[in-house]
């Protein structure tokens, strides 16, 4: 009987050594789970700025990181200057480029207009891992509703393996008010029938509501399902169909479930980039320095 309690002894304290490990390590992961923040230049778009202007803007207010459009990347490599000064500027400042916008049509039914699409992305792609920025926002511009999910997520595999080839990988974004494609549980069926680790999603609290997901369907994705984030919300006195890009506001300053949200997002793990996506008209008439700093204010009151 003594051997017998001697060995069940042995048997609980070795299991215990053999959890504890994961346990710790579980504690850890959640204790290193990182928010950034970041400043879509769409934000400060209407103050007419240059590149340059907005780089020094949101390194100023304390951003870790600039979300840009590469219509503006266009505009500064048009105006004679190298994507090595743009990457040197952005060193300088301090900050990293966390993602890009673009429009190429790699969705589109059309084959001739989706290889096109896929020219441009792959291009696109370079010029970012060019000055650091690893993603690039892929949404279905150029498709047509019904969208096949199944010939959707095809694509978005050969969009991931041309990410992983050029250094810059594909965000899977929906629009809400996008026909085609404007539902999370669209993005979500083809992200798995790309059926690749690296399939990533870019959920935007605008578009989860105009679209009518709603935001319980967050809770069904892990933590590194989502890389990037944006952060807006919207207020109560439209109805949820006649609000536009236009109507956005600042976090906290609507009727969105940011605190829920921020939750969802802490429960999911995962480092999370939060980018601040505003196109608000009384927002461009203000000083953009103010923009910016109460904007990551507004953000981090959620996190």
């Amino acid at each position: 009987m003594t051997n017998r309690r001697q060995a069940l002894k042995t048997l609980a304290i070795t299991s215990l050594a053999a959890t504890a490990p994961l346990v710790q390590t579980k504690a850890k992961d959640q204790k290193l789970q990182q928010f950034k923040f970041s400043l879509n230049t769409s934000t400060i778009r209407g103050q007419k700025l240059s590149l340059s202007e907005m780089i020094t803007i949101t390194a100023r207010a304390g951003y870790d990181g600039i979300e840009l459009w590469m219509m503006e990347i266009d505009a500064y490599l048009a105006s004679g200057k190298s994507l090595q000064s743009l990457k040197k500027e952005l060193d300088d400042a301090g900050i990293e480029a966390v993602n890009a916008i673009g429009f190429a049509t790699w969705m589109a039914q059309d084959q001739e207009k989706s290889k096109k699409g896929f020219a441009q992305i792959e291009k696109e792609m370079n010029q970012l891992a060019a000055i650091g920025c690893k993603r690039i926002a892929a949404p279905a511009i150029g498709a047509e509703a019904p969208v096949d999910l199944f010939e959707a997520g095809e694509k978005y595999a050969q969009l991931l393996e041309l990410g992983r080839k050029t250094g810059c990988m594909p965000q899977l974004e929906f629009w809400g008010a996008f026909p085609p494609f404007y539902q999370l549980g669209q993005a979500l069926a083809v992200a798995a029938m790309a059926n690749d680790a690296d399939a990533r999603l870019l959920p935007d609290i605008y578009h989860l509501f105009r679209g009518g997901s709603g935001f319980d369907g967050l809770k069904l994705l892990s933590g590194d399902a989502v890389e990037v984030f944006h952060m807006n919300d919207y207020p109560g006195t439209l109805a949820r169909t006649e609000q536009e890009d236009k109507h956005r506001v600042y976090p906290g300053d609507g009727v969105g479930p940011l605190a829920e949200v921020a939750q969802t997002l802490k429960n999911m793990g995962g480092n999370k980039i939060l980018s601040l996506e505003l196109f608000n008209p009384s927002l461009y008439a203000m000083d953009a320095d103010v923009v910016a700093r109460t904007g990551l204010e507004k953000m981090k009151q959620f996190f």
